[in-house]
């Protein structure tokens, strides 16, 4: 077989480099990380925080039972689960966090009523020795553990059963529709009647109930809680350990430590890494031949553009709520799209469109790398498309149904509704749907690849290993999110649910992001393929050594056990490791944009792939850092601090990577027509300008105002309706506006530029580079 036919790394572009030593280190490595995650995932299994078969009060009445808490928990998922308030930190943010405001109610009532039986007029009305006094009663009435694990059941106190009762009253006012609380509905974006009816509400208050009594009982043999004292409530003694407080300390040495330790490694060895490679003169693209399945993708990225301009207003309405209510602009939105609707569309919609940007841009590259175009490979290329399209769209409308209560059993909304787990929203059935549509995929990538593998050798091998074994971990980590049933206790269920989140999305996508990258790369001529292996093996290394085990540091209040605490802080803090060179690596791509005339065409996707490099610095690396820490994190979680990093890591990294990759792909599917760029300059800007002022005007100030909150007075009151409802805080909720609406119209910039590749609208003729090119380089036709 000659060069010209085995495909665009056919020819060795500089000598063979040893990478022996890195494979062995980046398998070892994964087989010691995911063998931690492992035991200790099995340790959790153990120590998660039981859910008693029956709640009883003293002198036998039994106030919930196990299959009561667990109704509860299918309530909570159909009204929305995590996009509406939170439970133990995770989820929505305009509403409370239930338990932390479960966990202030029930002080609060308690020391009250002792208050008023010992004569005062309240609580606030006794001297400080008195009400020590009470505080005191109040810790070994919540704190001691009386849960028999023999007969499983939990005891209670009559008095504890007098202040479920009332919050049981509060929560049917809240959830239906009481006129009195009409007011506080509007401030947490809550719609009348968000639960069907009463006796739902008391299995909701069941499940609320099990999930703050987790967050005030101490572990037996120990003296802290099931979450590790989490939430901060003064009153019933949750504050940090000694443990949250060193192993941040410990995190933060091991920062520097490791900073300092890759830029020595780098001075050190940099000359190894360099690529004194020439570019081609010409631009080897043009003779790039598109085949029908490569062709075919050009629809799954005008599915792109669709979700992500939806999933832009779905976020734009979701904002809006937090200023307005149930209403947008005076107009009753809610009444169609509830705030806990739009926020499920909007988190779920970032991942699909992030997700079918790549794969799509894996489908695309497979035959483009091999020069192999299986039989029917276009077939399946297409009968993929439309179960995505189904996938989509059928998980959207479940949701609607489930949170309209026009789906009302538990076990149907498990399965076709609403999950309540973010980003993990969609039906049981469409996660299943979905999971086979992506090893679909893997097959398509496989056969396209398989030629290529088995004739390669050398590096040219090694770069195609790993662009399969990259694709074919996306396929089986998804594979996590089936590992939870309908009624899996709540942190075993979290623990899976962040192998989706934090593995699938942000370990090993953002691997197969950086072999897509590379592969680019040296298809364009501007790195060679031995170079650009060396580095994609130790930017797996790096991603991998912290990243595994990193996973932990979002469970460390969700029922785990404190050896979660210590592994998550110091791991996760090595995962910034990999950001200290990303100035270089934003550097380089400049410089390969820059070095020579015919690469002006990849000007707006390599800018792209700038911005990725910058965002990763700020939103993965300073945002991220800054609530990761177990004593940051203790205070911050749930907060809008939280946001600043989901935005500017979600879209700022994986966002933007996305859109740069999409239009990489479609300048191959048009690679003879010239481009008119006005536009996706004008979008490149204003989605970056926008994003920043989003963060830097309104999420970031909102954030550290309700952190100090947190810290002066406990997470309940950084959450409520008191504290979020005062002028300064709506003044900076309206801040998001014009962030928002310059972000919102680069978005439909980018839009209105892939719809004009087809129209012509966004083409200017044939490029004057394209003499002499060879193969099929015709574009679309």
């Amino acid at each position: 077989m000659s060069d010209a036919d085995r495909g665009p790394l056919a020819s060795d572009l500089g000598p063979a480099v040893n990478l022996k030593r890195l494979w062995w280190t980046l398998g070892l490595l994964l087989v010691a990380s995911f063998g931690a995650l492992l035991y200790y995932g099995g340790e959790l299994y153990q120590q998660a925080p039981p859910i008693p078969e029956q709640v009883v009060i003293e002198g036998g009445e039994t106030l919930f039972t196990g299959d009561d808490i667990r109704a509860g928990q299918d309530v909570w998922r159909a009204m929305g689960g995590q996009e509406l308030g939170s439970v133990w930190g995770h989820g929505a943010y305009t509403a409370p966090d239930w338990t932390a405001d479960w966990v202030h109610r029930e002080a609060t009532w308690l020391l009250e009523h002792w208050a008023r039986a010992s004569g005062a007029e309240s609580y606030a009305a006794l001297d400080v020795e008195a009400q020590a006094g009470l505080r005191a009663r109040l810790q070994v009435e919540v704190r001691t553990n009386r849960y028999d694990a023999e007969s499983g059941t939990l005891t209670i106190s009559a008095v504890r059963n007098q202040a479920i009762a009332s919050i049981r009253e509060h929560h049917r006012r809240l959830f239906g529709d009481h006129p009195d609380l009409a007011g506080m509905r509007e401030s947490f974006a809550m719609p009348e009647r968000t639960v069907a009816s009463d006796a739902n509400t008391d299995k909701l208050t069941a499940f609320f109930f099990w999930a703050s009594w987790a967050c005030v009982t101490e572990r037996p043999g120990m003296d802290i809680t099931y979450t590790h004292n989490w939430p901060p409530e003064e009153l019933v003694g949750n504050r940090p350990t000694g443990t949250i407080v060193v192993v941040s300390v410990i995190s933060f040495v091991l920062l520097l430590g490791g900073i300092g330790a890759l830029a020595w490694w780098y001075a050190a060895t940099r000359r190894r890494w360099e690529d004194t490679h020439v570019a081609p003169p010409k631009d080897p693209l043009l003779g790039l031949k598109v085949t029908p399945s490569m062709r075919a993708t050009l629809k799954y990225f005008w599915i792109v553009g669709a979700l992500l301009v939806v999933q832009m207003i779905t976020g734009v309405v979701a904002a809006h709520y937090g200023v307005e209510g149930n209403g947008f602009y005076g107009i009753p939105l809610s009444e169609w799209v509830p705030y806990s609707l739009a926020r499920t569309w909007h988190t779920q919609l970032g991942v699909l469109w992030i997700a079918t940007s790549w794969l799509a841009t894996g489908l695309f590259l497979a035959p483009a790398v091999s020069g192999h175009e299986p039989k029917f490979q276009r077939a399946g290329v297409n009968f993929l498309f439309i179960c995505l399209v189904i996938i989509v769209g059928g998980s959207m409308v479940g949701q609607a149904l489930a949170i309209h209560h026009h789906i009302t059993d538990g076990l149907t909304n498990f399965w076709f509704g609403h999950q309540g787990f973010e980003y993990v929203d969609l039906g049981r059935f469409w996660q299943i749907f979905l999971l086979v549509g992506l090893f679909v995929w893997l097959g398509l990538m496989v056969r396209a690849l398989l030629p290529a593998l088995r004739t390669e050798t050398g590096a040219n091998k090694q770069l195609l290993v790993l662009f399969t074994l990259s694709s074919g971990a996306i396929a089986l980590f998804y594979a996590a999110g089936l590992m939870w049933g309908q009624h899996t206790n709540l942190a075993i269920a979290e623990y899976w649910r962040w192998w989706v989140v934090h593995l699938w999305v942000e370990g090993f996508f953002e691997v197969f992001a950086v072999v897509v990258l590379a592969f680019l790369f040296v298809r364009m001529g501007l790195l060679r393929v031995n170079t650009a292996t060396a580095a994609v093996l130790f930017t797996a290394i790096l991603y991998m050594l912290g990243g595994v085990l990193g996973m932990f540091h979002h469970l460390y209040f969700t029922g785990t056990s404190p050896i979660i605490i210590a592994l998550g802080g110091t791991f996760s803090a090595l995962e910034l490791m990999p950001l200290v060179l990303i100035g270089y690596e934003a550097y380089e791509n400049l410089s390969m944009l820059r070095g020579t005339s015919w690469a002006k065409h990849y000007k707006w996707p390599i800018y792209w792939f700038i911005a990725v490099a910058f965002w990763n610095l700020v939103g993965a690396g300073l945002f991220g850092f800054l609530i990761n820490p177990p004593i940051a994190l203790y205070y911050m979680q749930g907060l809008n601090t939280t946001a600043v990093h989901a935005h500017t890591a979600l879209f700022g990294v994986y966002g933007m990577l996305g859109i740069g990759l999409t239009l990489f792909c479609l300048r191959g599917l048009f690679m003879r027509q010239q481009w008119k760029t006005g536009v996706l300059a004008f979008a490149f800007w204003a989605m970056n300008i926008g994003l920043l002022m989003m963060v830097l005007l309104s999420l970031l100030p909102v954030g550290l105002a309700q952190t100090w909150a947190s810290v002066e007075s406990g997470m309940w009151y950084a959450r409520s309706e008191e504290f979020m409802q005062t002028p300064t805080l709506e003044w900076l909720r309206w801040l998001r506006a014009p962030g928002d609406t310059l972000f919102a119209i680069g978005i439909l910039a980018v839009g209105w530029f892939v719809v004009g590749l087809s129209t012509g609208w966004s083409l200017d003729g044939d490029r004057d580079d394209v003499a002499g090119a060879s193969g099929d380089d015709r574009g679309v036709e």
